[in-house]
């Protein structure tokens, strides 16, 4: 009895650590998520999504970082870092060298043809913080220009103005896997 008694408790002393390193890992990225009002906030969106991530980045170090990275560029582009998230998986299922049939590269699926338009010729998309950054903004450039209207501007994101076919791929994306509040996808 008192050998299993030691074994419960190396198992729970085992589980302890374990809860302790993860709560440190995620302390020690969450203190570096700029883009969150507060640490709570932090907490409870870097976990929720890290988990809903796992399927595509495997590695926890890595996945938190790109969302912190996503958070941010969504954040500093007035965007639902939720949507952002939504739209990368459509695009590019996560995958950072990702090109496209017609040479849209990245993660947001950026055309190269915008780094000319900025003057920025030498940026590399495939590199995260650009990417996302192009991204988000050429997003919130439709959004704005679309006056709100979220299919209409992820229409004009992809090409594809006028029609629904990329918006409700979109759209049915963020419902199954990264819905945690509204976003108004009435046209």
């Amino acid at each position: 009895m008192a050998a299993g008694s030691l074994a419960a408790q190396d198992a729970l002393s085992t589980d302890d650590a374990e809860r302790e390193a993860l709560r440190q890992f995620l302390e020690s990225n969450i203190a570096e998520s700029e883009s969150f009002d507060d640490r709570f906030d932090a907490e409870v969106w870097l976990v929720d999504m890290s988990a809903r991530l796992a399927r595509y980045v495997p590695d926890p170090d890595s996945r938190l970082q790109l969302l912190r990275q996503i958070h941010a560029a969504a954040t500093r582009s007035s965007l639902a870092p939720e949507l952002v998230l939504s739209v990368i998986e459509v695009e590019s299922h996560f995958d950072r060298f990702a090109v496209s049939r017609v040479g849209a590269q990245g993660l947001m699926q950026v055309m190269p043809f915008w780094k000319d338009e900025i003057g920025r010729p030498d940026d590399n998309l495939t590199d995260n913080l650009t990417n996302l950054d192009y991204g988000c903004r050429i997003l919130q450039f439709y959004l704005q220009r679309e006056n709100g209207n979220l299919p209409r501007a992820l229409a004009a994101y992809n090409g594809s103005s006028g029609r629904r076919v990329y918006s409700d791929k979109v759209e049915l994306v963020w419902r199954q896997h990264w819905r945690t509040g509204y976003l108004d996808w009435s046209d």
